[in-house]
């Protein structure tokens, strides 16, 4: 299936020296949807009687959304490419991702938005990880 994150990939101009394309547009793909998930999810829970009780979830989310779209952004940049970078924001995606995903995780069963954002988080941690394996 063709997205405009690997049309993208596919019209840069220069070699992206070896890496996946295909793991880097699938990461990129998961960041964005991660991120909105995210952010649904804060705003869902901070229309819940409850909302007290989920200020850790809505924390969890925001700050997983931002890394998310940070980097998405800088997969999205490959011209003076630094993997050190690269490995570090992906990392940090990851980490994020796993937390967020936990926190979501466990307001679940009582909440079905917590439960798709973990979904989603689960989804880019995994995408993350497997671009993370590939970059060396």
């Amino acid at each position: 299936m063709t997205t405009a994150v690997k049309d993208m990939l596919d019209t840069y101009p220069a070699d992206l020296g070896g890496v996946d394309k295909e793991a880097m547009a699938r990461c990129i793909e998961e960041c964005i949807a991660c991120a909105q998930a995210c952010t649904a999810c804060a705003d869902a829970c901070l229309s819940e009687g409850m909302v007290g009780e989920l200020t850790k979830c809505i924390r969890t989310n925001m700050d997983c959304a931002d890394i998310c779209t940070t980097t998405a952004g800088v997969l999205s940049r490959h011209t003076g490419y630094d993997a050190n970078i690269t490995r570090a924001i992906v990392q940090a995606c990851a980490t994020a991702c796993k937390a967020c995903g936990d926190e979501c995780a466990s307001h679940a069963e009582m909440h079905e938005h917590c439960r798709v954002c973990a979904e989603a988080c689960r989804r880019c941690e995994q995408a993350c990880n497997d671009l993370l394996a590939g970059l060396g």
